[in-house]
Formats: C-alpha cells, sequence, structure tokens
C-alpha cells in the first residue's frame, strides 16, 4: 500500500459528523470527489501493490477512478480499542477495514489503517485543511 493511494491521487479523508465519514477522497484537475471503497477491488491491491504503482497503471486508473464517485458516507466514526489504546476509529460499510487515529496535534493525526488479512496495517498522516 505503501505511495499507492497517492499515485492514484488520494487526497484524504473527510470527517462530517460521527455517521458521516468519507474514507476515500481523491483529487483531480476537476477538483476533490469521494470514492466508494466497496468498489475498489482490496484483494487485488494487497496481492499487486508493486504493479499498480507503475506510472501507466496509476495514469489510467485515475482516469477511471470518477466512475466510483459517491455523495454518500461510507464510514463511521467510533471510539475503539487498539492495540491496548482506545482511539478513534473510522469503520468501513462495506469492507473489513477499520482506520484507528492518534492525535499528533491539533491539525494531524497519525492513521492506521487495519484490514482483515492484510500482512502489516498501513500507517498515513493526515493533516487539517482549512473550511
Amino acid at each position: 500500500m505503501d505511495g499507492l493511494l497517492e499515485a492514484y491521487g488520494w487526497h484524504g479523508k473527510r470527517f462530517d459528523g460521527p455517521d458521516e465519514a468519507h474514507p476515500l477522497v481523491f483529487a483531480d484537475r476537476r477538483g476533490r470527489f469521494s470514492v466508494n471503497p466497496a468498489l475498489v477491488p482490496m484483494g487485488l491491491v494487497d496481492r499487486h501493490g508493486p504493479r499498480l504503482r507503475d506510472d501507466r497503471v496509476a495514469a489510467a486508473a485515475r482516469r477511471t477512478l470518477r466512475a466510483a464517485t459517491t455523495w454518500r458516507p461510507r464510514a463511521r466514526l467510533r471510539m475503539v480499542e487498539h492495540r491496548g489504546v482506545v482511539t478513534g476509529t473510522m469503520s468501513y460499510d462495506a469492507l473489513p477495514i477499520n482506520d484507528h487515529f492518534r492525535l499528533v496535534d491539533p491539525d494531524t493525526l497519525l492513521g492506521v489503517m487495519d484490514l482483515r488479512a492484510m500482512s502489516r496495517p498501513f500507517c498515513f498522516v493526515l493533516r487539517r485543511e482549512a473550511a
């Protein structure tokens, strides 16, 4: 997963409320848009991550991402114990994925994506944007 989301134009996540979270926000020259995670073939991503980072593959996939756009929230936020610490957690609606967040500073979160059957968790950083 390392570097894969960024190659596809991943912009971050959007938190509108406890039951209104958007786990996959991408950006292109037309602006930002949310992608329905249920339409992302996670098994393929896990098995072929290095090949999917190829510039030609990523460029072709970026052109198709808008076909998976959603306006509805596809996750919810809850407090969940993760590795002995209660964390803010984004639970995806249609996939066995939990993103656990720890506060670094008022504008920065450290995230750990926990996907069932994934050998290692995927770590990422989120930075707050001005509204």
